[in-house]
């Protein structure tokens, strides 16, 4: 499930770029970070709030109702997006280890 997640932080961090070029402040469609591999879903953010997610390799966007309460808490929450940690310390280990910017 961590690397699953790290996968799509990858796709992310791409998005990301994209939109960093064209330089707007308004939402883009990011890929939801929770751990279902069949999960494509969008999660609308800004590239301010994409980067306060990015602040720490432990935290994911995730989509509401995404959140896996066995190895993960909620830290933020929003009506388009919520911000989990990883607590499971093998999945926090995951995440930390595949960070791109790490």
């Amino acid at each position: 499930m961590a690397r699953n997640e790290s996968l799509f932080r990858e796709v992310n961090e791409r998005i990301k770029q994209v939109n960093q070029h064209f330089q707007t402040d308004e939402e883009a469609d990011f890929i939801c970070e929770c751990g279902d591999d069949d999960c494509t879903q969008p999660v609308g953010l800004t590239l301010d709030e994409y980067e306060g997610v990015r602040r720490r390799s432990t935290l994911f966007a995730v989509v509401p109702g995404h959140v896996e309460a066995d190895v993960e808490r909620v830290v933020e929450q929003t009506e388009r997006f919520v911000v989990v940690e990883k607590t499971d310390p093998e999945a926090a280990a995951i995440a930390a280890a595949d960070d791109p910017r790490a």
